[in-house]
């Protein structure tokens, strides 16, 4: 692949990693530390490239802190 779609894409990932960090983290401490403590959350994230017909999807889960 090109350096210019290696850059764009690490651009786009950076972007996601750093703004998901932050909404997650936002709703965790919007719920309270009291709810979310030792609880473990689902979480789903999906990319997609409609003109390539490409939907990636990446399952885990995420736990409040104790």
């Amino acid at each position: 692949m090109s350096e210019e779609f290696n850059m764009t894409m690490r651009k786009f990932l950076k972007q996601v990693g750093v703004t998901s960090q932050k909404a997650i983290e936002d709703a965790m401490r919007d719920a309270g530390g009291d709810r979310t403590a030792g609880q473990s959350f689902d979480v789903r994230a999906v990319v997609t490239i409609p003109e390539l017909g490409l939907e990636h999807v990446v399952e885990g889960k995420i736990s409040g802190a104790e």
